[in-house]
């Protein structure tokens, strides 16, 4: 099949781009080469902004499926970035989507994440499923990290959440992410085509972007441990997470360019096995013979407690299945390039 991946020439896009090239597909790459991105990978590369019409429509002739990896990501600086997000994110998936509509182009890939969900799921002992109640400054300043019950003030459980639980976005980057997918769902619904939303978890690995506001926190990690710094967590350090290898994420990519399903499915992209940030700074801390994590009690407003995924639609629908660990993906980690 031709394939179009924006957003090729970034850090998971450059995986993904490479791995449908290795599986004898045709891919073009369309990517503007934001800040964040630094190289282009073997495919075809052309260098447009998605939310130029005239670039989209060139790049979409021919085209058989669009996987759709051009976005800001990450937490940012502050909200003076909120119109870069929204532009990119929001107004260039509707660019895309415009276009793909006017060439016929009717399968999609998007890559979405799991910051869709703000928290994720959770149980009580008293009231069953529950929505927390979001956490207040007082009890963030205090130490007090996890959320409580609403109804009784009991702790709650994590649970693993699936794609059927409801979308709270709890930062600028998060709510771009849900509009990309209210966009896509729209696009199918008026019936343009079929979509997977794939929803990434932590992804990791070689390419990462190191030491910006818009860096995965393997990356901060990383670029702490190699100027002999011990990594600075976060909360408490048990805020647990789903951390994926890049080269699994790419694998569930090419997965789905094989899917055609009736209209919008969404899946989580997860290794299934849960860590906090704490156990994986120490892995990677281990892996690369540095000083152990701090754990600072500090905290930052939008982040969310707990949020660990059921890979189970995936495994399902897709045949997904990660295959790297944690321990095994840290020490690749340890001693990956990554982008200035």
């Amino acid at each position: 099949m031709r394939i179009l991946v924006t957003g090729g020439a970034g850090f998971i896009g450059t995986h993904v781009a490479g791995a449908l090239h290795d599986a004898g597909h045709d891919v073009t790459v369309l990517d503007v080469l934001h800040p964040a991105a630094h190289s282009s990978p073997d495919p075809t590369f052309a260098r447009a902004d998605v939310r130029d019409r005239d670039a989209v429509d060139a790049a979409l002739d021919g085209v058989d499926v669009v996987v759709h990896h051009a976005a800001m990501v990450g937490m940012g600086v502050d909200l003076a970035d909120l119109p870069e997000y929204v532009g990119c994110n929001d107004l260039g998936t509707a660019v895309l989507l415009a276009g793909m509509a006017r060439a016929g182009v009717r399968r999609l890939v998007l890559a979405s994440s799991m910051v869709v969900y703000g928290e994720g799921a959770y149980q009580c002992s008293a009231h069953g499923p529950t929505a927390p109640a979001p956490r207040v400054e007082g009890d963030l300043a205090a130490g007090r990290f996890e959320p409580g019950c609403p109804s009784c003030g009991r702790r709650l459980e994590p649970v693993d959440v699936d794609e059927d639980a409801p979308l709270r976005p709890r930062s600028v980057y998060a709510a771009t992410k849900v509009a990309q997918e209210h966009l896509v769902q729209a696009w199918s619904i008026a019936g343009a085509g079929t979509a997977v939303a794939l929803r990434y978890h932590n992804v990791y690995g070689p390419g990462m972007p190191r030491d910006t506001p818009y860096s995965g926190v393997a990356a901060i990690f990383r670029s702490a441990l190699a100027a002999g710094r011990a990594p600075r967590v976060f909360e408490d350090g048990a805020q647990r997470r789903d951390f994926v290898h890049v080269s699994d994420v790419a694998a569930a990519n090419v997965l789905a360019v094989g899917v055609v399903p009736d209209g919008f499915r969404a899946f989580n992209v997860a290794s299934g096995r849960p860590a906090t940030v704490g156990a994986m700074a120490a892995a990677l801390a281990a892996a690369m013979d540095g000083p152990a994590p701090v754990v600072t009690g500090d905290y930052r407003a939008g982040d969310v407690r707990h949020v660990v995924a059921s890979p189970a639609r995936a495994a399902a629908e897709l045949g997904f299945t990660a295959r790297v660990g944690l321990d095994e993906g840290m020490r690749d980690f340890a001693t990956a390039a990554l982008r200035s």
